[in-house]
């Protein structure tokens, strides 16, 4: 789905590694942006075992992106989004 996907520190602090991120971008389920903000965007998606995560990213141009939030979903994200 992302040629190049950066992370920062931030996308760590919860204890998702850079292969789940990756999964779950390359696996989403829902994707939308983030209103409130400018250029950032909201993944739900697999990890590699089969877990959901939240992944927050903005885009750096047409092939890179730079996550820099990732999580296990929150039961609150997910009936929000109706999922």
């Amino acid at each position: 789905m992302f040629p190049s996907i950066l992370s920062n520190e931030a996308a760590f602090k919860h204890g998702v590694t850079e292969t789940n991120i990756r999964h779950a971008l390359w696996h989403p389920i829902h994707e939308q942006t983030l209103e409130q903000y400018a250029n950032k965007w909201l993944i739900i998606g697999y990890d590699a075992a089969g877990n959901l995560i939240e992944i927050a990213y903005n885009v750096i141009d047409d092939d890179t992106v730079n996550v820099f939030h990732a999580m296990p979903c929150r039961k609150k994200i997910l009936s929000q989004l109706n999922l």
